[in-house]
């Protein structure tokens, strides 16, 4: 039984055997999201309240949840200050799917079971379309005999991400006050109830695909789930759908590493670099060489289409 950083296997741990349960909260928190946020952007549909969300949801969805959330927080692979990173997984909460510490605990412990020879459905996104869409976005996963999940004292202990971790849902409020005070429920509606919806849904449809079919340019031996890579969603999702990338290395804070992957994150990286705002940017150069990976054939590892963002993204 393989362990990692932060999930450590006993003799008993089962990442296969468990069952799947509503979770009260969370599925309230989804639906409300979701229908509020459809039905109002239908009445209220304009270029301003669309302005509203595209904002909205690239400042939470890229810097909050891809580079401080996701790159940052959960798999270190650049430093900064700890007011820069206090911002980012600040805006990662905003994203509306958990605090820090739930987000690092549900990481983990999927990227553990996706690892071992065997994993429930649940964490291998196996079910059909709308039986996952049910399970991931309203429903949690207790195995029967789980690992032991320890999260490290700095994220762990920390006053600010303690904070956060209570208060996760209540944060939107703030927000929700100054949008109705600038641009009345419109605002609201686009720039919480459907950000936060879309939010959900998509990166519920991105894991779903990312973990069935696609391109690769690495496969995992020995590991019951792989990553494939999704192409039209490289720009939408900063970079975070070159999946098959991320289960290779999931170090590197550089995710598309395939000529033509574009790879937004990135870009903000390189700049954020020569700002002085970021450095120790890890790739998969400075990382551990990993035994069990294999290099696919060239036609598997088709990706993006862009050459000016290619040529960006892969710039040093």
């Amino acid at each position: 039984m393989i362990s990692t950083t932060r999930v450590h296997a006993t003799p008993a741990s089962d990442p296969a055997t468990g069952r799947v349960r509503w979770a009260p909260l969370q599925s309230i928190w989804t639906l409300s999201m979701v229908v509020i946020g459809l039905a109002g952007a239908a009445l209220t549909l304009s270029w301003e309240n669309l302005a509203v969300f595209l904002v909205t949801t690239a400042v939470t969805i890229g810097l909050g949840h891809s580079i401080g959330m996701h790159r940052l927080l959960i798999h270190r692979s650049f430093a900064c200050p700890k007011w820069l990173e206090y911002v980012l997984v600040y805006l990662g909460v905003l994203v509306g799917m958990a605090g820090p510490i739930g987000m690092v605990r549900i990481h983990d412990m999927r990227d553990w079971a996706q690892r071992q020879a065997a994993c429930h459905d649940y964490f291998a996104h196996r079910r059909p379309f709308l039986a996952d869409a049910w399970w991931q976005m309203h429903c949690k996963l207790q195995l029967r005999h789980p690992p032991r999940v320890w999260i490290e004292a700095e994220v762990r202990e920390d006053p600010v991400y303690r904070f956060l971790e209570s208060s996760w849902m209540l944060q939107q409020l703030p927000w929700a006050i100054l949008f109705w005070a600038l641009g009345g429920w419109d605002w609201v509606i686009w720039g919480i109830a459907l950000r936060i919806a879309v939010s959900l849904s998509g990166h519920w449809l991105v894991g779903h695909y990312a973990h069935r079919q696609g391109h690769q340019g690495w496969r995992v031996r020995g590991a019951s789930v792989q990553g494939f890579n999704i192409p039209l969603a490289a720009l939408i999702t900063f970079g975070e759908s070159w999946h098959a990338n991320h289960h290779a290395f999931p170090g590197s804070a550089k995710l598309g590493l395939e000529p033509g992957q574009v790879d937004p994150g990135w870009i903000v990286l390189l700049v954020w670099r020569r700002l002085g705002l970021v450095w120790d940017l890890r790739t998969p150069e400075s990382l551990p060489a990993r035994d069990e990976l294999q290099r696919l054939p060239a036609d598997r590892r088709r990706g993006g289409s862009c050459p000016v963002l290619a040529a960006l993204c892969h710039a040093h």
